[in-house]
């Protein structure tokens, strides 16, 4: 009875209602969502109308000038994103083809992994999926497990050691930290000991100014802070900061290679034991039956092959 009753409630809304609030949810937008269904703004707001009303909630609020999600909607996306994949399965072909495939992805990753691994992943996209399109943010990487959460994106690009449950995560290439500062600011020998180090201005890269990363994890151990004179969330920028200045900048490695830092500048191991850290992706398990998701995730896997 209670399997019949379940089929009900499955009639009394259409399926395209279902699509057009799965594209409203994860917009955000009426306008975006309508361009994404190929439908006028008119039939969209009307279809969420009706939502609004088969749910007995507003699903979109205004908050700050932007549209937000309702506490409802925010539960409603995992499952309808689930649930709409695997319908998408069951009546699609079983056979994935990226060739003739179209699909928006929205990624999460930093300036870092938008400068190191996107360049390669739109040359082999381009080549094995044109369809794909690829809409970039940036966030904490707490922010970014939220979103995948949430249903927000669809892959986030960064280090998540606080990832569990059913976030999943896989390893692209491991790496390691640098330090970088003007030359002319160094001893002699281009090196810096502990202290020294310490007791320089440092540079720090995070996406919220009192961030802890695992450098201030290995300070924290050891009882000790840094003085942090500028705390920004732009790799790039970060390096043009330290010419002409006594900054010091402690950063992954493959951030800055020679051909892309200033000559003034020297490049040195930290004095403080700092482990080496993997570099991932991560995504949410209902991710795991969508073929076009999985495929994404081995062409990344594959851009960053000679990073391993």
């Amino acid at each position: 009875m209670q399997d019949m009753h379940e089929m009900d409630e499955l009639r009394k809304i259409d399926l395209n209602l279902l699509l057009t609030l799965h594209a409203l949810l994860t917009e955000k937008h009426v306008t975006r969502a309508a361009l994404r269904l190929h439908r006028s703004q008119p039939a969209v707001s009307h279809a969420l109308a009706q939502l609004r009303d088969h749910f007995d909630d507003p699903l979109l609020i205004r908050k700050s000038g932007k549209m937000m999600l309702s506490a409802r909607a925010h539960t409603l996306l995992p499952p309808l994103e689930a649930s709409l994949y695997g319908l998408n399965n069951l009546v699609g072909s079983p056979v994935f083809d990226p060739s003739d495939a179209k699909r928006r992805f929205r990624i999460a990753m930093s300036d870092y992994a938008a400068r190191i691994v996107l360049p390669s992943l739109l040359v082999y996209l381009r080549e094995h999926a044109p369809g794909f399109d690829l809409a970039i943010s940036q966030a904490s990487r707490e922010m970014m497990l939220e979103q995948l959460e949430n249903g927000e994106v669809d892959l986030a690009l960064g280090i998540f050691p606080g990832a569990a449950g059913k976030i999943q995560k896989e390893t692209l290439f491991p790496e390691e930290f640098i330090c970088l500062a003007d030359r002319r600011f160094l001893p002699e020998n281009g090196k810096l000991s502990f202290d020294e180090w310490l007791a320089k201005p440092h540079v720090m890269l995070g996406m919220l100014p009192d961030a802890v990363d695992e450098i201030e994890k290995a300070l924290i151990a050891r009882g000790l802070k840094r003085h942090i004179c500028v705390a920004l969330p732009h790799w790039s920028a970060a390096v043009s900061l330290l010419p002409g200045t006594d900054l010091v900048l402690t950063v992954a490695s493959r951030s800055v290679t020679p051909e892309r830092y200033h000559e003034a500048l020297c490049r040195f191991e930290p004095p403080l034991q700092l482990s080496g850290f993997n570099y991932e992706q991560a995504w949410h398990i209902r991710k795991n039956t969508d073929p076009a998701h999985e495929w994404l995730r081995s062409a990344i896997m594959m851009s960053c092959e000679s990073f391993r």
